[in-house]
């Protein structure tokens, strides 16, 4: 039937026929929907009503009721109304098509659009499956729809938030100078400095050789290099010992000995920190200096309540006077343990320097004792102060003379020797000392201060110290690499030890404080 009205001279199924002949050639690819729901649509609108005629050319089917199904009643008549009634239809009219979306469509074959670089994003949760209008690549028109505007391409997010989600704030890409944003400055590199001084050291900066021994002196090996540190109360505590580039060089042991050791806990805890270096061209000067840490350290270590009493309540003359005992007590046993190895005392001996600190950090007392050379130094608003103390030298003669040894008696008179008749001597004590005296002890080192927020102080063994106090770059050096408030760690501790000189290839130790 045409749109007229006007029945056609062909059979009514011929449409039909004409539509789905499956004998007709295949017209080729097109742009126009070729799916059969297109199809149907189509050939809906083909035989849609057009005039007055078309209820009687096409009455209603009577209702009738399926075969395997309840019976369905007939639907109630239509309100009269002024509009004119829908068109019936041989089928009921599918709902409106969804809103057109353009999907970019791509082969298997095809490369993918946009850079080939590699991205990084989250993968987003797979999508509901696109209906038959939305999988089409040409978009379906539709009389009651609005047209709606092309989708990008493609886009592809970073990050995407999960549903409810509250959206981050966009960072700037770069860091915009006087903003909250700025990062704070990166701390200065230190300097990749081997030596100070003119010109290199003699000897290579690495170990070269081994110390020999034997199987029944592998107790008294001793490392290259031994590093520690610690933090209590207010301070900061490094130590470092290494060898010399001499003893490296030549296969030689390092003579120098640390020991750094805490007894009790809390407030009355006591750390001490131990330097002992042997003499030198001695055989054993290694193990002396091992002996006297230990020793000290035992001494210490029984008494350790007490000193950290006297410490904390200011008691200069008791910690003076009870550290010289202890001393003299770890002396005495060296000298024991010489005569069993049947050396000389002064060949089995050890020069000693100690730090005794308060865990305390209402405490803030430095106390320092010991026997032998080394250094004391402390650094404050960047210049060194050697707080080394005085102690006379070994051959000065001090104080008055000694009764017996040439020096007149108070009661004695110009014609007669009194002491000597009253004692019944015929004759007269001789002017001069038969036996050499025995060679003076070494002097005892005590000193006790105060530090200061920010002060660094330096024990050292004599390997250190002499260059720190000979070449003014060296100190120099120092100061710049530990005035800042922040102490170094221990491998930029270790690096500022082994800073080298031209002329001081001995062992080195050093322990170094921070006050914070």
């Amino acid at each position: 039937m045409s749109q007229q009205g006007e029945r056609p001279a062909a059979h009514e199924d011929d449409w039909w026929r004409r539509l789905y002949d499956e004998t007709a050639a295949d017209a080729g690819a097109s742009r126009a929907a070729d799916s059969l729901d297109d199809r149907f649509d189509s050939a809906s609108a083909a035989v849609g009503p057009a005039g007055p005629g078309a209820d009687a050319a096409f009455p209603e089917p009577p209702h009738v009721a399926p075969a395997d199904g309840p019976p369905v009643s007939p639907p109630p008549p239509a309100v009269p109304s002024s509009a004119p009634p829908p068109p019936p239809l041989s089928a009921p009219e599918p709902p409106p098509p969804a809103p057109v979306q353009f999907v970019q469509a791509r082969a298997p074959w095809e490369p993918p659009v946009g850079p080939t670089r590699p991205s990084t994003f989250v993968t987003p949760p797979p999508a509901k499956p696109p209906s038959v209008a939305e999988a089409s690549p040409v978009p379906v028109e539709a009389p009651t729809t609005a047209s709606v505007p092309p989708l990008p391409r493609r886009q592809v997010s970073a990050k995407r938030e999960a549903p409810g989600a509250r959206p981050a704030t966009p960072l700037p890409a770069a860091p915009i100078p006087g903003t909250a944003f700025e990062p704070p400055p990166a701390p200065a590199a230190r300097p990749g400095l081997s030596y100070v001084g003119d010109r290199p050291p003699t000897y290579d900066a690495e170990p070269t050789a081994l110390p020999a021994t034997v199987p029944q002196e592998l107790d008294g090996l001793v490392p290259d290099t031994v590093l520690d540190g610690a933090r209590y109360g207010t301070y900061t505590l490094r130590a470092a010992s290494v060898r010399g580039d001499s003893a490296r060089f030549r296969g030689e042991p390092r003579r120098d000995a640390l020991l750094t050791v805490r007894f009790g806990a809390a407030e009355s805890a006591l750390v001490l920190v131990a330097v002992a270096s042997g003499a030198r061209a001695t055989e054993g000067a290694h193990l002396a200096a091992a002996d006297a840490c230990r020793w000290i350290g035992e001494a210490v270590g029984r008494s350790h309540l007490r000193l950290s009493e006297d410490i904390r309540a200011g008691r200069r003359g008791d910690l003076k006077s009870g550290l010289h005992r202890l001393t003299d007590r770890s002396y005495g046993k060296l000298r024991a343990r010489a005569v069993e190895r049947g050396l000389e005392p002064e060949e089995y001996t050890a020069g000693l320097r100690c730090l005794l600190l308060s865990a305390d950090p209402a405490c803030r007392t430095r106390v320092f004792f010991g026997v032998g050379g080394g250094g004391l130094f402390r650094l404050r608003d960047g210049v060194w102060q050697d707080l080394e103390p005085d102690v006379p030298d070994a051959g000065a003669m001090t104080g008055q003379a000694v009764v017996g040894f040439g020096s007149a008696s108070p009661e004695s008179r110009p014609d007669r020797d009194l002491l000597t008749m009253d004692l019944g001597i015929a004759t007269p004590p001789s002017l001069y000392v038969e036996s050499p005296p025995p060679p003076p002890a070494p002097p005892f080192r005590f000193r006790a201060s105060v530090a200061r927020p920010g002060d660094t102080l330096l024990l050292c063994s004599t390997g250190l110290a002499e260059p720190l106090r000979g070449e003014p770059a060296l100190a120099e050096e120092l100061a710049e690499r530990w005035t800042p408030q922040e102490p170094p760690g221990l491998a930029a501790f270790l690096a500022d030890t082994q800073l080298r000189v031209k002329g001081y290839a001995g062992d080195r130790t050093s322990v170094g404080v921070w006050e914070a």
